[in-house]
């Protein structure tokens, strides 16, 4: 059982690490391995809705970060996605990032766990949080929560060890996230995977 950390932030060894690596050491005493990608230090552009990853590649024509991580989603029984804030918002390279990840990747994310961590100086931070479980909620994926929004304050390098409660909201996500993953684990044995019926997108213009 696997869990991948995505880091939206552009500092290394941030706040925003500081809450994953919180998580980390939850997942861990269960058991399930961790990996945890940086993404907000990189050049990774937007999408540009030119369809090629439905096509014949079936990845994105951009061959950057989202083509090198679509693996370990696919094979990933959770995915974590923490940013920094920006404007009540989450960095832009990570959205950029998730948009084309998402879009590109043709597996089915049914049942994969996903949570969202934001880390804030002040406000934002619930928009922000809003903000990245859509992506979640878009694909199916059973979203584990924790005793509050999922959020950890902090400005400087290190002040979020400063945010208790904050912390302890981290690891009441990873242990709820673990269970989770391995309740689902067990209903898929017992019962396999909700059958669904075919998709039926509808425009609002014809």
């Amino acid at each position: 059982m696997k869990v991948l950390l995505i880091n939206g932030s552009p500092r290394i060894n941030g706040n925003t690490t500081l809450a994953l690596n919180e998580m980390v050491k939850v997942f861990e005493k269960n058991g399930i391995e961790t990996e945890i990608v940086q993404i907000g230090n990189q050049a990774i552009r937007g999408c540009i809705a030119c369809g090629s990853c439905h096509q014949n590649e079936r990845k994105c024509i951009f061959d950057d970060a989202v083509n090198q991580v679509a693996p370990k989603f696919e094979e990933c029984d959770g995915l974590v996605i923490a940013s920094p804030v920006y404007y009540a918002s989450a960095n832009a390279t990570l959205i950029a990032f998730l948009d084309r990840l998402f879009y590109s990747t043709p597996f089915d994310k049914a049942m994969k766990v996903g949570a969202s961590v934001v880390v804030a100086r002040r406000g934002g931070a619930s928009a922000t949080f809003d903000e990245l479980n859509k992506y979640f909620t878009i694909s199916n994926m059973p979203i584990a929560s924790s005793q509050y929004w999922n959020s950890v304050h902090g400005l400087d390098k290190g002040e979020a060890m400063q945010d208790e409660e904050g912390l302890q909201t981290m690891r009441t996500l990873a242990e709820n996230m673990s269970f989770l993953m391995k309740s689902i684990a067990l209903g898929k044995e017992k019962y396999g995977l909700p059958v669904r019926e075919k998709k039926n997108p509808t425009n609002f213009i014809r």
